[in-house]
């Protein structure tokens, strides 16, 4: 079975539409040609490491980009050089890209190229705002609801007329 029927969720959820998308990407890249290898490491509560295995590629040859819960990793091939004969040729120098979906939050912390392992820290920051806060409770009697306060034209229609004296 390759496709799902999401309608019942879309009957009664609101905004879950993107999760079509993310489940599409997901099996989109299932299907990639594996290359280059990587891990995705959990190393802390909210933080995560991508390691790519990028062999032959300088920093300069390396494009990161996050957007709109999107990181892509893309490798310019380096520049074939002349004269050289290779009997074997096992390490492989071609372009790639390899794209992630982040979840809400996730921000890239930076990236570090050692020993032919292209490292991405990533971390899940949520915004203040978003943070479930408590409420103090206070003892006392209740609140009063503030009263509206009337524009003068229509306190002066509500009040009675005055008798002449």
């Amino acid at each position: 079975m390759n496709a799902y029927d999401f309608s019942p969720l879309f009957r009664t959820a609101i905004g879950f539409d993107r999760l079509t998308r993310l489940l599409d990407t997901a099996r989109a890249a299932e299907g990639g040609n594996g290359y280059p290898p990587y891990n995705i490491e959990k190393t802390g509560e909210d933080t995560y490491v991508l390691t790519m295995a990028v062999a032959g590629f300088a920093e300069d040859d390396l494009e990161i980009t996050a957007r709109e819960n999107t990181l892509t990793v893309a490798g310019k091939a380096p520049p074939a050089e002349e004269g050289r004969s290779f009997l074997h040729r096992g390490i492989a120098g071609r372009a790639f890209e390899r794209r992630f979906v982040l979840a809400d939050h996730i921000v890239v912390q930076g990236a570090r190229l050692a020993n032919g392992l292209l490292h991405v820290a990533l971390k899940r920051e949520v915004p203040e705002a978003l943070k479930p806060r408590r409420i103090a409770v206070q003892v006392g009697p209740a609140p009063q609801a503030p009263r509206p306060v009337l524009a003068s034209t229509e306190t002066a229609a509500q009040e009675p007329p005055r008798a002449a004296a």
